[in-house]
Formats: structure tokens, C-alpha cells, sequence
């Protein structure tokens, strides 16, 4: 039986040497291998003002956001690698989820109705843990079921060899598990 699962995975950094996109390449490495279709996206290509009610009532949904709400609706899994920025995630992945929630000027979350996320970090000392403890919030209350396996990587600066390969064989093993399972989770729920 095919593998369903079609998984949209992003960094919540724009950084284009972003030690979080690097990290993302293990995650989709292992979720292809356990049989995901996995469409890898970068947010600084959807480049978007904050989101503002107001800019909304004057100006509708950006063509981005309806580009990239669009993306988000052919895939029924998220794999998000996200940076802890002051204790939380990022401006950009919030502004993302924000403006792919809007629809007409209402609120529209069917691009998160039925999807399952997997989580993983990278950064200082504390590996972006406490950014995947608000993305884990923000996610599950909007409807996204968010699988208990996450990874957060501290000592970004040198977790990675010349090549963008995490040196550490255990923590590689660990974000591929984050993959794996959710490629092997979105299998049994859309099977």
C-alpha cells in the first residue's frame, strides 16, 4: 500500500545559511526514506508584510499568502525546523502561520484542519526547546495534532560538519526519527 503521507517542510528562519534549514535536510531525508512525499519550501520566498488587520481590510490577503496558503493545503503534514528567537519562535514562521489562517477577512483554519506536525530545532544552548514549546501551543490550538516526537539541538555553531551534516550520530538519529515518525504516523491516518 502507498505511503500517503505528503508532508510540507520549512525552516522558520530566512536565513540563507540558516542552521535550521540544514537541520530540516535530515528530517525529509528520513521521512522520504519511510515513503512521505515531502515538498520542501523556503518562507523567503513568500515574503509578506506583518500581519495587520487593518493592511487585511485595505488591502485583502497578499498574493503570497494566498500562494502559500494554497501550498499548505495540498499536504496533510508539516515539518517545521524553527530557531528560538527570545524564548519563542520566530516573527517570520508566526507571520506565516498567521496570514495562512486568514481567509476574506475572517478567520480560516482549514489549512490546518486534519494536518499532523513534527518539530525540530536548532540553536544555543538550549537547542530552541523553548521555541518548540510555543509552536507546539500555537499549532495544537488550531488544530493541528502534533506528534509527542521533537528534536532540539543545542551548540548549533558546531553541531555541523563542512558539508551541513550534523556530527553527532545520536542527534542525527534523533531528527530523522522526528521524519520517520511523522511520515510513518500521517500513513496510518490517511491510509
Amino acid at each position: 500500500m502507498p505511503n500517503n503521507a505528503k508532508i510540507l517542510a520549512f525552516a522558520g528562519s530566512l536565513r540563507a545559511g540558516s542552521f535550521n534549514k540544514m537541520l530540516l535536510r535530515h528530517a525529509v531525508g528520513a521521512a522520504e526514506e519511510a515513503g512521505a512525499s515531502v515538498t520542501t519550501i523556503n518562507l523567503a520566498d513568500y515574503p509578506m508584510p506583518v500581519y495587520d488587520g487593518d493592511h487585511e481590510a485595505e488591502h485583502g490577503l497578499p498574493e503570497n499568502a494566498v500562494r502559500l496558503k494554497a501550498v499548505f493545503m495540498e499536504h496533510n503534514g508539516l515539518l517545521i525546523a524553527s530557531p528560538e528567537y527570545n524564548s519563542s519562535i520566530t516573527a517570520a514562521l508566526k507571520n506565516a502561520i498567521d496570514w495562512v489562517s486568514r481567509k476574506d477577512g475572517g478567520l480560516d483554519l482549514s489549512c490546518y484542519a486534519g494536518k499532523t506536525a513534527g518539530l525540530i530545532a536548532t540553536g544555543g544552548g538550549f537547542g530552541g526547546l523553548r521555541g518548540l514549546v510555543h509552536a507546539r501551543q500555537i499549532l495544537g490550538n488550531i488544530g493541528v495534532l502534533v506528534i509527542p516526537e521533537q528534536a532540539a539541538i543545542p551548540g548549533a555553531a558546531n553541531a555541523f560538519d563542512d558539508n551541513g551534516a550534523l556530527k553527532d550520530e545520536s542527534r542525527r538519529t534523533s531528527v530523522e526519527n522526528v521524519g520517520a515518525t511523522l511520515a510513518r504516523t500521517l500513513e496510518k491516518l490517511h491510509s
